[in-house]
């Protein structure tokens, strides 16, 4: 085991551990108030382990593995005692599992159990990444004063809902994240990983929707039907959105998050709820996907975590950190999104170009969407993989329109709120807008930074879809070219749009449809970027 802690130090670049001798408590039951039992190992210092304080982690994906060694060890040998549960209904732990519905429950009950227990040492700490960080929110309005901090990574208080939005349903994340929490306790699931990632690919073509689950994991899946059936604001997700318990948080709270998370939007919504009330946060965003596993949330729960559990003041820092891109560098600011940044219109034109100017006289651009032969999603936020990608052959398909700018004469500095305004036809109803944002480089490769899609209704009559794009920082260098990318979809993000009407979930039917994208006088499309104005130092 000293060998494993070596390399993890070693990889996370980690401070030299107080020690490297470990003792692991397995199994332990953590009684529910409807007479369930949770089980959780506590990872502590073989000696003088009773008098630290407790990091907690609730978690859906079992408790041992490559998921403590990268969580509970590092701790453990750095300050805490670490208590690593599963939810309900999961290795072992009693109950059904009924995903994100009993954790305020169940995460409350917890908090008590560990307070009363001999070991306690008088302080928590609530750690974790994703749905780990989701049961942080969940609780975080009626914490005992022994909960002395929250770190939610990656994770946001409302979690699925972001994805069902009844204007842009996102596909991929939520129908990926069912099937595998589906499998996840099958022999040998872990080595049959990119194996089970290629059927649900797969399956996420069949049609209809609601029978993908069977093609994905070999059965019925609850949660998957669910998520094809409900929007976002059906009465089935009541419960399950913790925004309104952000306010009254009052511990100090540190999330770390990605300009690529499949959580972002809700990530910074959180935080700015959490600053707008006047409580205690900072966050910290970096160039990361979802799943790309880094160093951060472990120094952030030794740095700020462990000091607060001590009662101490954690080294001084403003209070939003971003890494700026482009630029490659970190910056910190007071507030998100920060002060200094104007938005300014960057019009589409004729001919595929992209200008502050406004258009005059134009035809419209066209392009034919066919949801039998999908336009892809390339790179961007993903789940599993992602991030900035070449964009070429995506740009080179006939159903992606391109726009760009001159070559820029000077840096272009873009930090905040992302969005664009397209007027759009369709020659059917019903269709999507997705567009993007892109930085080409001088020899001419399109890197992706953001993007957004809106689902439409009436889309046969000219309409002005106004589309919201992931939030970014972002430096466009000089001598590199804004473009904007507009198409009807990012499959399988996105769900296909079958162009008639029908429920995702029930749609067998596929129409193709023949897009116009207008730039003139009275139709300005255009994409609105916050800018760094002149003079502002910008931190």
């Amino acid at each position: 085991m000293n060998m494993i802690s070596h390399l993890l130090q070693r990889w996370l670049k980690l401070p030299p551990p107080v020690t490297r001798n470990l003792a692991v408590q397995r199994d332990l039951r953590v009684p529910m108030p409807d007479g369930a039992e949770l089980l959780a190992d506590r990872w502590a210092p073989r000696s003088g382990g009773e008098a630290l304080p407790t990091a907690l982690i609730r978690c859906p994906y079992g408790r041992r593995g490559v998921l403590a060694m990268a969580m509970a060890r590092p701790l453990a040998e750095r300050g805490f005692q670490v208590l690593i549960q599963s939810t309900r209904g999961g290795f072992g732990s009693g109950g059904a599992f009924d995903p994100l519905r009993q954790e305020r429950e169940d995460g409350l009950a917890t908090l008590d159990w560990v307070i009363k227990q001999p070991w306690f040492g008088g302080s928590i700490v609530l750690v974790g990444v994703s749905y780990m960080g989701y049961v942080q929110w969940a609780v975080a309005d009626a914490l005992p004063p022994e909960v002395k901090a929250m770190i939610p990574q990656v994770t946001e208080s409302a979690l699925t809902l972001e994805f069902l939005r009844k204007d842009g349903m996102s596909l991929e994340t939520p129908f990926g994240w069912g099937a595998l929490i589906a499998v996840q306790e099958r022999p040998l699931a872990m080595l049959r990983q990119p194996f089970q990632a290629k059927k649900i690919r797969r399956a996420l073509s069949t049609l209809p929707l609601n029978q993908a689950d069977v093609a994905a994991v070999g059965r019925r899946s609850d949660y998957i039907q669910d998520i094809l059936t409900h929007d976002a604001d059906a009465p089935r997700w009541a419960g399950l959105d913790h925004s309104d318990r952000v306010a009254q948080v009052t511990v100090p709270v540190s999330s770390i998050g990605g300009w690529y998370d499949i959580f972002l939007p809700g990530q910074l919504r959180d935080f700015r709820i959490l600053q707008e009330a006047g409580r205690p946060a900072r966050v910290t965003v970096g160039p990361w996907t979802h799943t790309a596993f880094n160093n951060t949330g472990v120094l952030e729960a030794i740095e700020f975590g462990l000091a607060h559990a001590r009662g101490e003041q954690p080294p001084h820092r403003l209070p939003v950190r971003l890494f700026v891109m482009g630029e490659e560098a970190w910056r910190d600011f007071e507030t998100w999104p920060p002060p200094g940044y104007s938005p300014q219109r960057f019009h589409l034109q004729p001919s595929g170009a992209l200008s502050t100017e406004t258009a005059g006289d134009s035809v419209p651009d066209r392009y034919r969407y066919d949801p039998a032969d999908p336009t892809p999603a390339a790179g961007g936020v993903v789940m599993n993989g992602g991030g900035r990608v070449d964009n070429g052959s995506l740009e080179a398909r006939a159903d992606v329109l391109t726009y760009t700018s001159d070559a820029l004469e000077e840096d272009v500095e873009v930090i905040g709120e992302v969005g664009a305004e397209i007027w759009f036809r369709s020659s059917l109803p019903y269709a999507d807008v997705f567009v993007r944002l892109c930085d080409v480089d001088p020899g001419g490769r399109s890197a992706n930074v953001c993007d957004g899609l809106v689902s439409l209704s009436g889309a046969e009559e000219i309409t002005r879809a106004t589309v919201k794009l992931w939030p970014t920082a972002y430096r466009f260098k000089r001598g590199h070219r804004i473009r904007v990318q507009v198409s009807s979809g990012a499959f399988p993000r996105y769900a296909r749009n079958p162009g008639t009407g029908e429920s995702r979930a029930t749609a067998t039917t596929l129409r193709a449809a023949d897009q116009e994208v207008y730039h003139d006088s009275a139709h300005r499309s255009a994409v609105i970027l916050p800018i760094r104005s002149a003079g502002s130092t910008g931190q």
